[in-house]
Parts: structure tokens; C-alpha cells; sequence
């Protein structure tokens, strides 16, 4: 009997086609120098079927995500005259941009299970450790690094960005701001039908400082003291110039 049950809802249950992701970048290197004011990168593909297309509402969600960090986040209150911190809490992962393009809107492409399973959207990509008890709202915390990281232009969702022709060719673009910082950064491409991923593919991008702007990075972290130093001399020298320069117009 149970055999004939497991039968009868083998039977009901929908069969797709097998369908394959294609994709590619515009770039899959990305140089900082001291003159970087941000870049576009196209993101394109295809769909590949071994079957005609099958019914279901076919969406295509693509994010690109930097490196990630941990972050502690401490909330301010007010104390007599002055503003002190008063609860903290450490982020265990968070990126350090994050964007997600949409075919549709995400509520109708992309179901809540799969967007736990796979952590697509921004607050499923960050990852929080347990929250103190003190904390009523550890939630809040993440919100407020989520405000803060779109005032910067790190974090964005932009839905109904990403052009589905013919359910089988598909291309968009994501805008990266000129504070982006170094290292491998990943751009994720999902299908999904009626709000299932059904497919998904996985190309590396990597961004690097160049020139004057990777020296001084790697010189800030390797030798923060020379740094440290090395920034002072400048900083010296121009202020003496400015006041030189100031003298020099006025006389």
C-alpha cells in the first residue's frame, strides 16, 4: 500500500525539465587606483533546456557580494548631557556590499524556505552571533548595519533590473560604488519557479587596489607603524605648505 501511495504522488507532483545556467561577467577583474569613481558590471546568460520550457513562473535573481567581516555594533544613549555606549553587538559575518537584481519582485519569485536555504537576500547574508540578554532587540542591530550600509551605497536591491527574454537569455548590471574594498568578491546567479531554486551558478570576481592606493593599503597593513609615521610626515609637511603658500599671497 504504501508503495502504490509513494506512486500516486510521484505521479501528481510536477516535473521540470532539466534546465542548466550559463553565465558570464563583463569583467571578472576589477583594479582600484587612486582615481576609481566606481564601475558597472554586466552580468549576462542563458538558459539551457533539454526539454521544452515547463509551466511555473520562471524568475532569475542575481547578487554580487564582497568580502565578509565581522562587525560589532554598539548602541548609543543618552546619559545626562552626553552619549555613551551602552549595549554592543558582535555581527559574526556581515559583506561588505551587497547587491541583489530581480526579474520580478522578490515576494513573487523567491519563497521564504529558499531564501533561508540558500541566504540570498541581504538580511539572510548577514550572520549575527547570540545576542546578549541585556538586549531586548537584537534584531534593531541589524537593521540600523543595513541603513547604513545603503546610505553608503553598499547595500541595494534592485528588482525588476534583471532583463528575462524569452525565459531563456537574461542579462543586467550592478553599479559598484568607488568605496568598494579589496578582495574576492562573488557574484551568484539563481532560477527559481514559483518561488523554488531550481538552479543556481557561481562565478568569482576579483577586486584589487593598484598602484599608489596597494601600496599604501598593504604598507597600513603589514606596517601600520611606518604608516602611522609616514602619514604624520605628510600631514607636516602639508600644513607647512598650505601656511607657506598662505604667506607667500599675502605679502
Amino acid at each position: 500500500m504504501r508503495w502504490f501511495v509513494a506512486l500516486l504522488w510521484l505521479l501528481a507532483a510536477p516535473v521540470y525539465a532539466t534546465e542548466e545556467l550559463v553565465a558570464g561577467l563583463s569583467t571578472n577583474r576589477i583594479s582600484i587606483s587612486a582615481t576609481f569613481a566606481g564601475s558597472e558590471l554586466m552580468i549576462f546568460g542563458a538558459v539551457k533546456r533539454d526539454a521544452p520550457i515547463a509551466d511555473g513562473n520562471l524568475g532569475v535573481i542575481i547578487t554580487v557580494e564582497g568580502p565578509k567581516a565581522p562587525i560589532t555594533l554598539r548602541q548609543k544613549e543618552r546619559l545626562g548631557p552626553i552619549w555613551v555606549n551602552r549595549s554592543a553587538l558582535e555581527i559574526d559575518k556581515a559583506p561588505s556590499f551587497y547587491a541583489v537584481n530581480t526579474s520580478q519582485p522578490l515576494t513573487e519569485i523567491l519563497s521564504a524556505t529558499d531564501n533561508l536555504r540558500h541566504g540570498i537576500t541581504i538580511r539572510r547574508a548577514i550572520r549575527s552571533v547570540g545576542a546578549p540578554a541585556t538586549i531586548k532587540d537584537p534584531a534593531a542591530f541589524s537593521e540600523a548595519l543595513i541603513r547604513l550600509k545603503e546610505k553608503d551605497g553598499l547595500y541595494k536591491v534592485n528588482e525588476n533590473t534583471v532583463l528575462l527574454r524569452q525565459s531563456t537569455l537574461f542579462d543586467t548590471s550592478v553599479a559598484l560604488p568607488a568605496n568598494l574594498i579589496e578582495g574576492p568578491y562573488v557574484s551568484r546567479i539563481f532560477l527559481t519557479r514559483d518561488g523554488k531554486v531550481i538552479e543556481s551558478e557561481r562565478i568569482s570576481i576579483n577586486v584589487t587596489k593598484v598602484g599608489l592606493e596597494r601600496f599604501l593599503y598593504r604598507l597600513s597593513q603589514e606596517n601600520p607603524l611606518t604608516y602611522g609615521i609616514l602619514s604624520l610626515v605628510l600631514a607636516i609637511f602639508a600644513g607647512w605648505g598650505a601656511s607657506a603658500i598662505f604667506r607667500q599671497l599675502k605679502s
